[in-house]
């Protein structure tokens, strides 16, 4: 369990693409301190997040990405489930991603980013 989160569930998994589907519970330290009026996932805990999942998944070692494109369409509140979808590049180190919500696929942010091989 990383920042109060419990673990994500795997909803399909390729050699090279992972989605998995994870409640952000209110009580994330994630979310200390950022708006305390309105709540919000902050981009640097998204990123951490598919930091991390692309160690867990592709072995990707976790450093400061290069951000090629990284776009917000939408808040993620408190208590969201929200589906984590990373495509990894092995050939270009590169991993792509989108994070939606688990209910009705509503797109939260997109893009891409460069590692280390």
């Amino acid at each position: 369990m990383i920042h109060g989160i419990p673990e994500e569930e795997v909803v399909e998994k390729t050699e090279s693409s992972v989605q998995v589907r994870v409640k952000i519970p209110a009580t994330s330290d994630y979310f200390d301190g950022h708006f305390p009026q309105f709540k919000l996932l902050p981009a640097v805990a998204q990123i951490d997040l598919l930091a991390h999942y692309a160690q867990k998944y592709f072995g990707v070692a976790v450093s400061t990405p290069s951000i090629k494109r990284f776009k917000f369409s939408d808040k993620i509140l408190p208590d969201s489930t929200v589906l984590f979808s990373l495509d990894f590049d092995a050939e270009k180190g590169k991993v792509t991603f989108k994070i939606s919500d688990a209910g009705d696929g509503k797109s939260y942010a997109s893009g891409s980013y460069s590692i280390k091989i």
